[in-house]
């Protein structure tokens, strides 16, 4: 019999782009700073090429190497990057966007289609190991989710700081995109949020 495939999603700490509910995208914004028991056992994480996974990974586990992907980015939102909704609620392309993001991307940024495309090559270039860690955005955690329950992108939530464990049968069936077997989340920083 096959042996379990374990996949931990872990999003990144908040950053003060974040915390003021902007488009944090491709633009590479450090992590506030958090509290968290390091996980010293871990050996190699993966994850997003941006600072604050790089940032949020070192902090939670600190004697592992870091594998980077800039496949496993979050969403490019282009001209909109750092902008908030109140900034962009008035421009006809953005409400069009935010009703279709699959079809509709930003000016000088990507759809979700695109994203979950590029997430795609990224997952294909994981290690071969039975239980993989990533350190990634909320939009890839979000697709990840989603593809793994088969359920809908806009329902899915992915915490600042909570892993996200997704369980298949084997890596075959992870590698086939079967739904998983088992989800949970659980927070990882000292105080349960952050």
């Amino acid at each position: 019999m096959d042996e379990s495939f374990v996949l931990r999603l872990i999003r990144h700490a908040p950053t003060r782009g974040n915390q003021q509910k902007r488009y944090v995208g491709w633009t590479d914004e450090a992590i506030l700073p958090f509290d968290a028991v390091p996980n010293l056992q871990l050996e190699m994480v993966m994850g997003s090429d941006s600072k604050r996974c790089r940032q949020t990974a070192a902090v939670l586990f600190p004697n592992a190497v870091y594998r980077a992907n800039r496949d496993l980015r979050e969403c490019h939102f282009g001209q909109w990057e750092m902008k908030t909704y109140e900034e962009l609620k008035g421009i006809e392309l953005y409400r069009s966007w935010i009703d279709d993001p699959w079809h509709i991307k930003p000016p000088g940024g990507e759809s979700l289609t695109e994203m979950a495309e590029r997430v795609e090559r990224g997952i294909r270039k994981l290690p071969e190991n039975q239980e993989v860690t990533l350190v990634l955005h909320g939009g890839p955690i979000r697709y990840l989710i989603a593809k793994a329950l088969g359920e809908r992108f806009q329902d899915q939530t992915a915490l600042h700081g909570g892993c996200h464990t997704l369980t298949w049968q084997s890596r075959q069936a992870f590698e086939e995109r079967a739904l998983c077997t088992s989800f949970s989340v659980e927070p990882l920083t000292a105080n349960g949020n952050m």
